[in-house]
């Protein structure tokens, strides 16, 4: 690997983290609630230690798909590490493990949390803790991109941090990699703009805008208010963030098709039409057993309530309007099957994704056909009008297979470090693994992560890690292998 290079890169990813924390540090002097030298010095620290690995090493430019995958896993762990300072520098009682793990779930868009009562802190630690969403949303080594010469191995750094669903759909915007990464930020900040006016139009301050547009494009869910979105029991809120949750969970590049005019593109995405397809699915039983069931005095009530809470979940935000654990039991074991499936590949969504399930549904049907019916017939398996390898087919499957693997795995390890009841431990790393933030029991809607012991909040933080880049970039550093020459 080459050490040299991956230093450049790390120390520029200090520095972008450093400069970064200007802005919660303008916010906290602004409330004046004491929190601004935080800041500062974390600033001071973060940066101190970015400048020399950058400026000592700014000659080296050469990076390979080992060096991808090595800064990806150690970048996150890094950023998120020194991102905590802050609040262990303030006087919040955060651990630095809790620190950790906040920053950790900020970044990889999860929207756990172990804060008790989140609006007990200073603003500029609340935006912070928001703005660790904005920049994690879009992937914050692709940030880093921008700032890389071209052809130094930006597209290495991306595929390392991209979702296998990416591979499979072999979806471009520009052969250039920094274009690339310029377009989709520029859409990325768009629709967060857009947001934060919708917002503040329907009458949320500005502060509580941006930090709520800052959780929905990312789909990750952090709100400022310890009710979340059910703090103000507004259906025009959640009407607006239920549409912005739906463009989070889109393919983004079918943003830069649709500006172009490439409207032929979103109809014949198969991925985009199954995504709809279970949303419609899901929304529609969730609102016919509340409605059934009394839950909610109209059937317009049942429609909004169901519709956001399983937006919130197949798209991996975790807002919550109300505490689904109090809805009948067919309800949550809908919403608990959401969880499994996740959004788009492409978008900000973490989880399985879509175009997995398109594919092994296919593969199933395709083998069914080849076995049982048509045995001399070659049946290819189609996406996007296109025929896939079978390369891409085992890719896909082995990817479900390891979710399920790490899911039974992990809900292991936490029933034995934390003594939990089963159906808390796997929700856990079921809500972790997948970047969802709130699950079921233990950790449901109404409650939070605080209760868990240090040892269960790094694990939890490894699979959040693990979940946001998307399982193999993080596994495969375990292979001897990868560590040779």
């Amino acid at each position: 690997m080459h050490f040299t290079s991956i230093a450049n890169v790390l120390g520029k990813l200090l520095i972008v983290t450093g400069l970064s924390m200007v802005f919660p540090f303008l916010v906290s002097l602004y409330y004046q609630e004491g929190d601004s030298p935080c800041f500062a010095i974390s600033a001071l620290i973060t940066t101190a230690l970015g400048l020399p690995l950058w400026w000592f090493f700014r000659r080296s430019n050469d990076l390979d798909t080992k060096d991808g995958i090595f800064i990806a896993v150690f970048g996150w762990i890094m950023v998120s590490a020194v991102s905590g300072i802050p609040y262990v520098i303030h006087q919040t009682n955060l651990s630095f493990t809790d620190a950790f793990f906040e920053m950790m779930s900020g970044y990889t868009t999860s929207g756990a949390t172990i804060l008790t009562d989140i609006e007990a802190l200073p603003h500029g630690l609340l935006f912070w803790r928001s703005q660790t969403h904005l920049m994690g949303g879009m992937g914050f080594l692709t940030l880093v991109i921008i700032f890389l010469p071209h052809g130094m191995g930006g597209l290495r750094i991306f595929r390392a941090e991209s979702s296998p669903g990416q591979v499979i759909t072999k979806e471009r915007f520009t052969p250039r990699n920094k274009d690339a990464m310029i377009r989709l930020w520029a859409i990325y900040l768009a629709l967060n703009i857009l947001l934060i006016i919708l917002l503040s139009v329907g009458g949320m301050s500005i502060y509580d805008a941006m930090c709520h547009a800052f959780g929905t494009v990312s789909t990750s869910g952090y709100s400022p208010k310890n009710a979340s979105i059910g703090h103000y029991n507004n259906a025009y809120f959640d009407w607006v963030l239920i549409i912005f949750m739906f463009l989070g969970g889109m393919t983004f590049i079918l943003f830069y098709q649709i500006l172009k005019g490439d409207w032929k593109s979103l109809k014949i995405n198969t991925e985009f039409r199954w995504y709809v397809g279970f949303l419609l699915f899901f929304c529609g039983i969730v609102t016919w057993i509340l409605w059934r069931n009394g839950t909610y005095d109209s059937i317009g009530e049942s429609l909004r309530y169901a519709t956001f809470q399983v937006m919130s979940l197949m798209t991996t935000t975790g807002f919550t309007t109300a505490d689904y654990e109090q809805w009948p039991r067919a309800a949550q074991m809908f919403l608990l099957v959401v969880c499994f499936i996740g959004a788009c590949a492409g978008s900000t969504t973490s989880g399985i994704k879509v175009v997995h399930y398109v594919i092994i549904w296919k593969y199933i049907v395709a083998s069914v056909k080849r076995i049982f019916l048509q045995p001399l017939t070659v049946v290819s398996i189609r996406l996007n009008g296109r025929q896939i390898d079978f390369s891409m087919i085992d890719l896909a499957v082995s990817y479900f297979i390891v979710n399920v693997f790490l899911i039974l795995g992990g809900s292991c390890f936490m029933v034995m470090s934390d003594n939990m009841d089963l159906f808390s431990a796997m929700s856990s790393v079921i809500s972790t693994l997948m970047n969802i933030g709130p699950g079921f029991g233990s950790i449901g809607p109404s409650k939070n992560y605080a209760h868990i012991s240090d040892v269960g909040k790094w694990f939890l933080s490894w699979n959040m890690m693990i979940g946001r880049l998307e399982l193999f970039s993080a596994l495969v550093i375990f292979y001897p292998s990868f560590w040779r020459k």
